[in-house]
């Protein structure tokens, strides 16, 4: 039923209505007073069925708001786990699982579901019990129970070592939780970390004529397979159901799963969201014309160049892309592809709402390119104060000037679920008196950030939100930095409020009386012998620094740290270094370094519950990394060699540094607890992290 103020105001008897309308108009007024109360019970008739509506949805598992969880599960017997991971892990998915988990209880299904549930990450179980060398019993014989592998099929020998593989082992008598892994009552848990995230038509990096790369950053990288949800708790995982880089091998002979259109049903998907397409100039590559090979460098060129007849093709594996080399050398060449890395940093095509909020002067919003070609076009439009928002995931090269008016805001901003790359051959801000600037989803290469020391420069605020600074500023066709240990941000005025939030940028340069905030971001030096945080020469001392569950690569010198916390300083002094010690603070009685790693000579404020507590300590409890190098999908992940110490040791147990807010240990920890309720008598479980 409908409660809408004319909808109950007819109900009344038409007299009533009539003098109504009176009062109105002797008043002048647009509605009589009994309409206007009319209204009133409406709107309050409205919240009251709309209460009612949410009582009926908090029946169900599915469509319950997320307080009434817990007392659902309660009503089934569910005991509710570590609270941490609500957002990375909702416990809705496992209450809503449970009874049909406890029919199958103690089965590699559940097992597997469980893990899903429980962690939010894809997940494959392995009974290890079932991958044994074993002696034949002649009643039963076990034909694909071989004690060598089958050389002959390759597609099989790709998953050696993995949780896929088919091979049979001998027995390991170790303890699964040792690492050993083929005996008799052994169960492991793979979890895939690492996720796979979309690129929707990303401009491909022109390398030479008909050849390109897929990263618009033009380096070479894996494309991931897009992973496909299953359906039914009946199916163990299979690699077209986790995030896995495409192999040429697996890409070649499925081609059908993983790449996009075929050229005899026109206009349908074999895959609904395959994780590959080409578009050349607008127009979509049939699976037909595209060929899976091996495009590596050669010593003229690339290997493998295509075939005539219009053929395209592609290296998953390195990312690059050959034209037909008779067709004319296209203008626009776009994928849709996938990207592998570990969190919602840095920019990409995820979910960003909360940080785009609506200007309340719409005029002062253009887009780019839907209005203008270009951001400099864009720039002149909104006249120092506004926001320009990039729709799509183009690669703009140009020069960016951005000149802020007094008590003005500038914004640049990707559209929710974009990813621009702004390639720049220059990069200024300036601002009057008052005057705020903010870079919010972007990629920039190319250029620092560069806020000029200037007469006429007063900005007072620079936030940076999911954005990505380039360390080295610019990368090679093999992901290593041009300029190893450049400046991305350059700040040389003072009074400059610096707020950093989930980004990844490169060395910081800041006067000594700005302020930097940095949450959930990397700031990267390149190496951490390199000065990753100082002033403007690189020597004296920067801003004002604060840090909360950040990752920092290379030396730090800040003229005070007003709080440091969950974070990791990978600093070190090199044999010939003039530096004193590797992370110092010129102000020791402010501030406060917490629950954070960093080298046991540093020089700073009060040390609370920090890693390494001793000298001695500080030679077994160090950070590993599973890879530091930008643009490798594990960049920035703590491997899982790292002590305890930092893998548990932030305010709240969860690990260090700027993957802090994916709660990786507790995860892990819940799903100990859980697996405690739902393993047969007799198993073992191990967890174990394919990546």
């Amino acid at each position: 039923m409908s409660f809408d103020t004319q909808a109950l105001f007819v109900l009344l008897p038409a007299i009533h209505r009539i003098r109504d309308a009176e009062m109105a108009q002797a008043n002048g007024l647009e509605r009589g007073p009994l309409e206007e109360l009319i209204g009133v019970l409406a709107e309050q008739i409205s919240v009251a069925d709309e209460s009612l509506e949410q009582l009926y949805d908090d029946l169900f598992i599915e469509t319950c708001a997320e307080w009434v969880v817990p007392y659902i599960g309660d009503l089934i017997g569910y005991q509710s786990l570590h609270n941490v991971v609500a957002k990375v892990a909702s416990s809705r998915a496992e209450v809503a699982h449970t009874i049909a988990l406890r029919r199958r209880k103690g089965t590699a299904l559940v097992l597997e579901q469980l893990a899903r549930d429980v962690t939010g990450w894809d997940a494959r179980a392995v009974e290890y019990f079932q991958r044994l060398n074993t002696t034949q019993y002649m009643n039963h014989p076990r034909l694909d129970n071989l004690q060598s592998a089958d050389l002959r099929k390759g597609e099989a020998l790709e998953w050696t070592g993995s949780a896929f593989e088919t091979a049979n082992r001998t027995v390991n008598v170790r303890r699964i939780e040792s690492s050993g892994r083929h005996n008799i009552p052994n169960v492991g848990l793979h979890l895939w970390r690492i996720q796979a995230y979309p690129r929707t038509l990303s401009a491909a990096h022109r390398e030479g004529p008909h050849r390109y790369r897929i990263n618009p950053l033009g380096f070479d990288m894996p494309i991931y397979n897009h992973p496909q949800a299953e359906v039914e708790i009946t199916h163990l995982a299979d690699p077209d159901n986790v995030p896995w880089p495409l192999s040429r091998r697996r890409m070649h002979h499925h081609l059908e799963r993983y790449y996009g259109e075929r050229a005899s049903v026109a206009g349908t998907l074999d895959n609904p969201n395959p994780s590959l397409q080409l578009f050349v100039d607008g127009v979509l590559i049939e699976r037909d014309k595209v060929r899976i090979c091996n495009l590596s460098d050669d010593d003229v060129g690339w290997a493998n160049s295509p075939p005539p007849g219009g053929i395209y093709a592609i290296d998953p594996q390195l990312g690059r892309v050959a034209l037909p080399a008779e067709a004319d050398d296209p203008s626009d060449v776009r994928l849709k592809w996938h990207e592998g890395f570990s969190a919602d940093i840095g920019g990409g095509e995820y979910e960003r709402g909360d940080s785009l909020p609506v200007p309340a002067d719409l005029t002062t919003l253009v887009r780019v390119p839907d209005q203008h070609s270009t951001l400099a076009s864009a720039l002149v439009a909104i006249a120092g104060n506004g926001v320009i928002e990039i729709t799509d995931n183009s690669r703009y090269s140009e020069i960016v000037a951005i000149n802020v008016v007094d008590e003005g805001r500038v914004e640049i901003r990707a559209s929710n679920n974009c990813r621009p790359v702004l390639d720049l051959g220059g990069f200024s801000v300036t601002g009057g008196e008052n005057s705020s600037c903010i870079f919010n989803g972007l990629v920039i290469s190319g250029a620092p950030l560069d806020i000029a020391d200037e007469a006429d420069n007063q900005l007072a605020k620079l936030d940076l939100i999911h954005c990505t600074l380039v360390p080295g500023i610019e990368l090679n066709t093999d992901g290593s930095s041009r300029q190893a240990g450049a400046a991305s941000l350059i700040v040389a005025i003072h009074g400059v409020d610096i707020g950093i939030q989930k980004c990844i940028l490169g060395a910081i340069r800041c006067h000594e009386r700005s302020s930097v905030r940095a949450e959930d971001s990397c700031i990267d030096a390149n190496n951490p012998e390199a000065v990753a945080y100082a002033g403007i020469d690189g020597e004296s001392p920067g801003a004002v620094l604060s840090l909360l569950a950040c990752t920092l690569i290379g030396k730090v010198h800040a003229s005070e740290m007003s709080l440091v916390s969950n974070s990791i300083l990978l600093a070190a002094l090199s044999a010939t270094d003039s530096w004193v010690v590797p992370v110092r603070a010129e102000r020791k009685q402010a501030g406060c370094v917490r629950f954070s790693w960093l080298p046991f000579s540093s020089i700073v404020p009060a040390r609370y519950q920090c890693q390494p507590d001793s000298a001695e300590a500080g030679l077994q409890v160090t950070p590993g990394f599973t890879s530091l190098h930008y643009g490798t999908p594990a960049y920035g992940q703590l491997a899982g060699s790292t002590p305890d110490q930092i893998i548990r040791g932030a305010d709240d147990e969860s690990e260090m540094g700027m993957f802090h807010h994916l709660y990786g240990a507790q995860r892990d920890t819940n799903l100990r607890i859980r697996l405690a309720e739902y393993l047969r008598v007799g198993l073992r479980a191990g967890i174990f992290y394919e990546s």
